[in-house]
Protein backbone atom coordinates (compact mmCIF):
# COMPACT_ATOMS: atom_id res chain seq x y z
CA UNK A 1 0.00 0.00 0.00
CA UNK A 2 1.61 3.30 -0.84
CA UNK A 3 2.06 5.52 1.94
CA UNK A 4 -0.13 8.86 1.96
CA UNK A 5 1.42 12.30 1.47
CA UNK A 6 1.88 14.56 4.89
CA UNK A 7 -0.34 17.28 3.39
CA UNK A 8 -2.79 16.80 0.86
CA UNK A 9 -1.14 19.20 -1.57
CA UNK A 10 1.88 16.94 -1.93
CA UNK A 11 -0.17 14.40 -3.26
CA UNK A 12 -0.28 16.51 -6.21
CA UNK A 13 2.65 17.11 -8.73
CA UNK A 14 5.41 20.01 -8.02
CA UNK A 15 4.55 23.33 -10.25
CA UNK A 16 7.51 22.36 -12.35
CA UNK A 17 8.34 18.75 -13.01
CA UNK A 18 10.92 17.27 -10.85
CA UNK A 19 12.42 13.88 -11.41
CA UNK A 20 14.43 11.09 -9.26
CA UNK A 21 16.11 8.42 -10.13
CA UNK A 22 17.59 6.01 -7.77
CA UNK A 23 21.31 4.12 -8.54
CA UNK A 24 21.14 0.59 -9.91
CA UNK A 25 21.91 -2.02 -7.21
CA UNK A 26 25.51 -1.87 -7.33
CA UNK A 27 26.04 1.65 -7.43
CA UNK A 28 23.81 1.78 -3.84
CA UNK A 29 26.64 2.47 -1.60
CA UNK A 30 28.55 5.26 -4.28
CA UNK A 31 25.20 7.18 -5.44
CA UNK A 32 22.63 8.39 -3.24
CA UNK A 33 20.53 9.72 -5.93
CA UNK A 34 20.36 11.70 -8.97
CA UNK A 35 17.63 14.53 -9.21
CA UNK A 36 16.99 16.94 -12.16
CA UNK A 37 14.25 19.88 -11.86
CA UNK A 38 13.21 22.01 -15.10
CA UNK A 39 11.58 25.28 -15.26
CA UNK A 40 11.41 26.49 -18.53
CA UNK A 41 7.96 27.58 -19.85
CA UNK A 42 6.39 27.87 -16.12
CA UNK A 43 9.49 29.65 -14.06
CA UNK A 44 8.44 33.43 -15.71
CA UNK A 45 4.73 33.05 -14.49
CA UNK A 46 5.72 32.92 -10.99
CA UNK A 47 6.00 34.91 -8.02
CA UNK A 48 9.50 35.88 -6.96
CA UNK A 49 9.11 34.27 -3.42
CA UNK A 50 8.89 30.58 -5.65
CA UNK A 51 12.49 31.23 -7.57
CA UNK A 52 14.17 29.76 -3.79
CA UNK A 53 15.16 26.73 -2.91
CA UNK A 54 15.55 25.15 0.70
CA UNK A 55 18.32 22.57 0.91
CA UNK A 56 18.73 20.65 4.52
CA UNK A 57 22.12 20.22 5.62
CA UNK A 58 23.83 17.25 4.07
CA UNK A 59 26.72 15.08 4.63
CA UNK A 60 26.22 14.41 0.72
CA UNK A 61 28.72 15.85 -1.88
CA UNK A 62 27.11 16.80 -5.55
CA UNK A 63 27.97 17.51 -8.40
CA UNK A 64 25.47 19.66 -10.39
CA UNK A 65 24.08 20.79 -14.12
CA UNK A 66 23.12 23.73 -15.42
CA UNK A 67 21.42 23.06 -18.80
CA UNK A 68 19.48 26.18 -18.48
CA UNK A 69 19.67 29.18 -16.68
CA UNK A 70 21.57 29.52 -13.39
CA UNK A 71 21.03 29.55 -9.42
CA UNK A 72 22.93 31.77 -7.12
CA UNK A 73 23.95 30.21 -3.49
CA UNK A 74 22.97 33.06 -1.14
CA UNK A 75 24.77 33.83 2.06
CA UNK A 76 23.22 33.49 5.60
CA UNK A 77 20.25 31.99 7.29
CA UNK A 78 16.40 32.67 5.72
CA UNK A 79 14.84 34.91 5.80
CA UNK A 80 17.91 37.01 5.94
CA UNK A 81 19.48 35.40 3.13
CA UNK A 82 16.82 36.81 0.49
CA UNK A 83 18.23 40.16 0.67
CA UNK A 84 22.04 38.43 -0.22
CA UNK A 85 23.22 38.67 -4.05
CA UNK A 86 24.86 35.12 -3.47
CA UNK A 87 27.32 33.20 -5.41
CA UNK A 88 26.35 32.58 -8.87
CA UNK A 89 26.92 28.68 -9.33
CA UNK A 90 29.19 26.94 -12.10
CA UNK A 91 27.58 25.62 -14.78
CA UNK A 92 28.89 22.23 -14.05
CA UNK A 93 30.23 22.19 -9.97
CA UNK A 94 31.27 20.11 -7.59
CA UNK A 95 30.15 20.87 -4.10
CA UNK A 96 31.10 19.32 -0.47
CA UNK A 97 28.32 18.49 2.28
CA UNK A 98 26.91 21.07 4.51
CA UNK A 99 26.37 21.36 7.96
CA UNK A 100 24.15 23.85 7.57
CA UNK A 101 20.93 24.45 5.73
CA UNK A 102 21.46 26.28 2.36
CA UNK A 103 18.97 28.78 0.45
CA UNK A 104 19.69 29.21 -3.24
CA UNK A 105 17.62 31.70 -5.84
CA UNK A 106 17.00 30.69 -9.07
CA UNK A 107 16.58 32.42 -12.61
CA UNK A 108 13.38 32.60 -13.65
CA UNK A 109 13.59 29.56 -16.15
CA UNK A 110 16.53 26.76 -15.76
CA UNK A 111 17.01 23.32 -16.09
CA UNK A 112 19.27 21.65 -13.52
CA UNK A 113 20.44 17.92 -12.78
CA UNK A 114 22.15 17.32 -9.80
CA UNK A 115 24.27 13.80 -8.68
CA UNK A 116 24.23 13.18 -5.11
CA UNK A 117 27.17 11.12 -4.35
CA UNK A 118 28.11 9.82 -0.84
CA UNK A 119 31.32 11.50 0.75
CA UNK A 120 33.34 8.25 1.50
CA UNK A 121 32.68 7.06 -2.33
CA UNK A 122 34.03 10.57 -3.50
CA UNK A 123 37.23 10.18 -1.15
CA UNK A 124 37.53 6.50 -2.48
CA UNK A 125 36.90 7.64 -6.51
CA UNK A 126 39.06 10.50 -6.63
CA UNK A 127 41.13 10.97 -3.70
CA UNK A 128 39.26 14.79 -2.40
CA UNK A 129 39.26 15.02 1.49
CA UNK A 130 35.38 15.76 1.96
CA UNK A 131 36.38 17.63 5.02
CA UNK A 132 37.94 20.39 2.71
CA UNK A 133 35.25 20.88 0.71
CA UNK A 134 32.45 21.64 3.87
CA UNK A 135 30.17 24.41 2.95
CA UNK A 136 31.86 24.91 -0.95
CA UNK A 137 31.91 24.48 -4.26
CA UNK A 138 33.64 25.12 -7.10
CA UNK A 139 33.73 24.56 -11.15
CA UNK A 140 34.03 20.67 -11.77
CA UNK A 141 37.31 21.34 -14.21
CA UNK A 142 38.75 23.19 -10.85
CA UNK A 143 38.59 20.07 -9.06
CA UNK A 144 38.48 16.70 -10.83
CA UNK A 145 40.75 15.42 -13.42
CA UNK A 146 40.31 15.25 -17.53
CA UNK A 147 37.68 12.11 -16.83
CA UNK A 148 35.20 13.70 -14.57
CA UNK A 149 35.43 16.68 -16.89
CA UNK A 150 34.45 14.72 -19.98
CA UNK A 151 31.57 13.02 -18.04
CA UNK A 152 30.99 16.96 -17.34
CA UNK A 153 31.04 18.03 -20.66
CA UNK A 154 28.92 14.53 -22.30
CA UNK A 155 25.85 15.31 -20.03
CA UNK A 156 25.87 18.95 -20.45
CA UNK A 157 25.53 17.63 -24.49
CA UNK A 158 22.62 14.75 -23.61
CA UNK A 159 19.20 14.95 -25.56
CA UNK A 160 17.41 14.37 -21.97
CA UNK A 161 17.78 13.61 -18.54
CA UNK A 162 17.45 9.90 -18.94
CA UNK A 163 20.46 9.70 -21.29
CA UNK A 164 22.42 11.80 -18.89
CA UNK A 165 21.74 9.47 -15.96
CA UNK A 166 22.68 6.48 -18.46
CA UNK A 167 25.65 8.22 -18.80
CA UNK A 168 26.78 9.25 -15.31
CA UNK A 169 25.79 5.85 -13.90
CA UNK A 170 28.13 4.28 -17.04
CA UNK A 171 30.58 6.34 -16.16
CA UNK A 172 30.94 5.70 -12.49
CA UNK A 173 30.36 1.62 -12.11
CA UNK A 174 33.48 0.49 -13.40
CA UNK A 175 35.09 2.78 -11.28
CA UNK A 176 33.33 2.14 -8.20
CA UNK A 177 33.42 -1.88 -8.86
CA UNK A 178 37.60 -1.03 -9.19
CA UNK A 179 37.64 1.04 -6.02
CA UNK A 180 35.27 -0.82 -3.47
CA UNK A 181 34.37 -4.34 -5.10
CA UNK A 182 33.28 -5.51 -1.12
CA UNK A 183 30.66 -2.95 -1.08
CA UNK A 184 27.65 -5.02 -1.13
CA UNK A 185 24.36 -3.54 -3.40
CA UNK A 186 20.85 -2.33 -1.50
CA UNK A 187 19.89 1.06 -0.32
CA UNK A 188 20.92 2.47 3.06
CA UNK A 189 19.85 5.12 5.22
CA UNK A 190 21.83 7.73 6.58
CA UNK A 191 21.58 6.35 10.07
CA UNK A 192 22.94 2.72 8.23
CA UNK A 193 25.47 4.25 6.56
CA UNK A 194 26.79 6.47 9.48
CA UNK A 195 26.83 2.84 11.46
CA UNK A 196 28.70 1.11 8.91
CA UNK A 197 31.64 4.00 8.95
CA UNK A 198 32.02 3.76 12.56
CA UNK A 199 32.55 -0.03 12.16
CA UNK A 200 34.77 0.22 9.40
CA UNK A 201 37.09 3.50 11.30
CA UNK A 202 36.87 1.33 14.54
CA UNK A 203 38.66 -2.01 12.56
CA UNK A 204 40.92 0.28 10.34
CA UNK A 205 44.66 0.66 10.18
CA UNK A 206 47.03 0.29 12.82
CA UNK A 207 45.67 2.81 16.03
CA UNK A 208 42.21 1.93 16.92
CA UNK A 209 41.73 4.57 19.05
CA UNK A 210 38.40 6.60 19.60
CA UNK A 211 40.37 9.83 18.50
CA UNK A 212 41.81 8.28 15.62
CA UNK A 213 39.02 6.64 14.66
CA UNK A 214 37.40 9.80 14.45
CA UNK A 215 39.72 11.25 12.20
CA UNK A 216 39.28 8.34 9.48
CA UNK A 217 35.44 9.05 9.50
CA UNK A 218 36.24 12.58 9.14
CA UNK A 219 38.49 12.20 6.56
CA UNK A 220 36.20 9.63 4.51
CA UNK A 221 33.10 11.56 5.32
CA UNK A 222 34.14 15.33 5.94
CA UNK A 223 31.91 15.72 8.88
CA UNK A 224 32.47 14.05 12.30
CA UNK A 225 30.11 11.26 13.56
CA UNK A 226 28.28 13.46 16.13
CA UNK A 227 27.03 15.64 12.65
CA UNK A 228 26.30 12.19 10.73
CA UNK A 229 24.41 11.11 13.64
CA UNK A 230 22.58 13.87 13.79
CA UNK A 231 21.30 13.81 10.25
CA UNK A 232 20.65 10.10 10.52
CA UNK A 233 18.34 11.00 13.47
CA UNK A 234 17.07 13.70 11.28
CA UNK A 235 16.48 11.66 8.32
CA UNK A 236 14.63 9.22 10.42
CA UNK A 237 11.92 11.75 11.61
CA UNK A 238 11.49 13.05 8.24
CA UNK A 239 10.27 9.50 6.74
CA UNK A 240 8.29 8.81 9.90
CA UNK A 241 6.90 11.96 9.78
CA UNK A 242 5.74 11.57 6.24
CA UNK A 243 3.96 8.26 7.26
CA UNK A 244 1.86 10.08 9.37
CA UNK A 245 -0.09 10.79 6.02
CA UNK A 246 -2.61 13.87 6.67
CA UNK A 247 -3.00 12.49 10.84
CA UNK A 248 -1.65 14.82 13.03
CA UNK A 249 1.63 13.71 13.86
CA UNK A 250 2.43 12.81 17.34
CA UNK A 251 6.21 14.53 17.32
CA UNK A 252 7.35 13.14 21.09
CA UNK A 253 6.57 9.95 19.83
CA UNK A 254 8.17 10.30 16.46
CA UNK A 255 11.40 11.92 18.95
CA UNK A 256 11.33 8.66 20.89
CA UNK A 257 11.38 6.69 17.69
CA UNK A 258 13.99 8.24 15.87
CA UNK A 259 16.58 8.09 18.58
CA UNK A 260 15.54 11.68 19.84
CA UNK A 261 16.51 12.39 23.69
CA UNK A 262 12.82 13.84 23.95
CA UNK A 263 10.36 16.47 21.71
CA UNK A 264 12.98 19.40 22.27
CA UNK A 265 16.22 17.38 21.12
CA UNK A 266 14.28 16.65 18.28
CA UNK A 267 12.81 20.48 17.32
CA UNK A 268 16.28 21.68 18.26
CA UNK A 269 18.09 19.50 15.87
CA UNK A 270 15.56 19.84 12.65
CA UNK A 271 16.03 23.94 13.32
CA UNK A 272 19.84 23.27 12.77
CA UNK A 273 19.66 20.75 9.64
CA UNK A 274 16.48 22.31 8.08
CA UNK A 275 16.05 25.81 9.94
CA UNK A 276 12.59 25.67 10.55
CA UNK A 277 10.84 23.70 13.16
CA UNK A 278 9.17 19.90 12.88
CA UNK A 279 5.69 21.50 12.10
CA UNK A 280 6.18 24.73 10.33
CA UNK A 281 8.63 22.63 7.70
CA UNK A 282 5.85 20.18 7.32
CA UNK A 283 3.45 22.57 6.18
CA UNK A 284 6.10 24.28 4.13
CA UNK A 285 6.17 21.23 2.48
CA UNK A 286 2.75 21.14 1.65
CA UNK A 287 2.79 25.10 0.70
CA UNK A 288 5.51 26.24 -0.50
CA UNK A 289 6.82 25.46 -3.94
CA UNK A 290 10.38 26.44 -2.63
CA UNK A 291 10.96 23.38 -0.60
CA UNK A 292 10.47 21.07 -3.29
CA UNK A 293 13.17 18.89 -2.73
CA UNK A 294 11.66 17.53 0.21
CA UNK A 295 8.33 16.91 -1.71
CA UNK A 296 10.18 14.74 -4.06
CA UNK A 297 12.37 13.22 -1.43
CA UNK A 298 9.06 12.25 0.59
Amino acid sequence: MRTPPPQPALSAPNRAPVRLWLPRPALSRCVRAVVARSTLGVGPHWPQEWRYNHFPATPLCGIGWFMAGHADLLDGAWPAAANSPGQRLPQVYFGGPFNRPSVSRSSAEGHCLLLLLMPDAVQALTGLNPAHWVNRFAPLQSVLGADWQALGDAVLAAADDDTRVALIEDFLAPRWQATRPQAAPGLLHLQDWAQGLAQRAATSGAGRSLRQAERRIKGWAGLPMRELRGLGRAEQAFFRTVAHGDDPVPWADVAADAGYADQSHLCRETRRITGFAPAELRLRMAEDESFWIYRIWA
